[in-house]
């Protein structure tokens, strides 16, 4: 046995053990600039029009305007990998990936998990324990993708409601506040759309992986795999 084999698998430089994170974290952070600069651009030529005076980009980034376009994409992206996680405890879809074994439906059992007893050396701390930890740990994430949700759905409520009412007065119309607005069709409009785009991404990436493959993605099955090939990733 050689000394690679006997310390385990090599360590990488940390950019390219990370690499898949930061990749979409760079491109966040410049689609998000994209977004500020069209977006001022657009909301000043509205101004233009209505006869206001224009805004300068600070002025923009921090309106809100663009709080409301960034946030009702958050909220919807948010709300779709909450929904997977939770639903794909329980639901499954043959032959596809994305899908956990169709024996496996359900939260599974401690020993399944490497939950309590059945925790290794190298679990998380809080997987071993007994008491409340567990519990909370066992559903983290879901909760956290959850949370993130709520909070940019509230986000967005707000700066929505701002934004329309700053176009009410704007035509001289009175505001309506957050309750006002929350049954407006303006906000489930914004929402909605989203949404359903949302929904369609998943169950369109769900079922297209059955019969698709993509060589070297674990998002996908091996090329050779059997259509009916469940959870199994390339």
């Amino acid at each position: 046995m050689n000394r690679q084999e006997r310390s385990g698998p090599r360590q990488g430089s940390f950019w390219r053990d990370n690499s898949l994170t930061l990749a979409f974290g760079i491109a966040f952070l410049i689609v998000l600039v994209g977004q500020a600069v069209a977006g001022h651009a657009e909301f000043n030529k509205q101004l233009t029009v209505d006869g206001l005076q224009q805004l300068s980009l600070g002025q923009y980034v921090t309106s809100s305007d663009f709080a409301v376009d960034v946030t009702e994409n958050w909220q919807s992206e948010f709300l779709q990998f909450s929904l997977y996680i939770f639903g794909t405890v329980w639901l499954v879809q043959r032959g596809s990936p994305e899908s956990k074994e169709l024996h496996k439906v359900g939260t599974e059992s401690d020993r399944e998990q490497r939950m309590g007893d059945h925790a290794t050396p190298d679990s998380p701390r809080w997987a071993g324990t007994k008491d409340w930890r567990q519990g909370v740990y066992a559903r983290s994430l879901g909760l956290v993708m959850g949370g993130l949700f709520v909070l940019s759905w509230t986000a967005q409520s707000i700066t929505g409601m701002a934004a329309y009412d700053e176009q009410q007065l704007r035509q001289l119309q009175d505001p309506v506040g957050w309750g006002g607005y929350l049954a407006s069709p303006d906000f489930w409009n914004r929402t909605l759309q989203n949404w359903q785009s949302e929904l369609l991404a998943v169950a369109a990436m769900v079922i297209l992986s059955v019969y698709l493959r993509q060589r070297g993605s674990p998002e996908s099955k091996p090329v050779g795999a059997a259509h009916t090939s469940t959870g199994v990733e390339g």
